[in-house]
């Protein structure tokens, strides 16, 4: 099983002519939120929420495109429909791809903050008020790292 974002499966979706041809049984899972998740929310978080260039609202349509490497594709809206698509998925035992729709600002954690360290993770963000004075992140050492002047409040 291969889980990826929309961003992501776009810079390598050409790999489906791989495991079509070589009929590897690989499930993708494209995380689906028509933008560059972790680009808008380092931009939420570490910019003020100022975006640009994130958003993906243009094609392509996933299933359709599966299809045409002859590859099972798949649609899923909610956890329900996931979970039938994938329970078929693994029946099948081919390639297949679901294409799981996301809130557009749903978070992917653990992240690195700009110019940290990759072993320095954040594994939450905590808006400490709906004025967001004050960005809480905890690392990976469970320490609290209070970013001031983040202006975003995210749900």
């Amino acid at each position: 099983v291969h889980i990826a974002g929309d961003g992501s499966f776009r810079m390598n979706c050409n790999e489906l002519a791989t495991i079509s041809y070589y009929n590897i049984p690989v499930i993708i899972v494209i995380m689906n939120n028509s933008v560059l998740g972790m680009v808008r929310q380092w931009q939420t978080a570490f910019y003020e929420g100022r975006y640009s260039q994130t958003t993906l609202d243009r094609g392509p349509d996933f299933v359709l495109l599966a299809k045409a490497y002859g590859i099972e594709g798949y649609t899923a809206h909610t956890q329900e429909e996931f979970k039938e698509a994938f329970k078929e998925a693994l029946a099948n035992r081919k390639p297949a791809v679901i294409n799981c729709f996301i809130e557009k600002d749903e978070k992917v954690l653990p992240m690195v903050a700009p110019g940290a360290a990759i072993n320095d993770l954040i594994f939450c963000l905590l808006y400490t008020s709906d004025a967001a004075d004050d960005l809480l992140c905890v690392d990976l050492g469970g320490r609290r790292i209070t970013k001031k002047k983040t202006i975003r409040h995210i749900n």
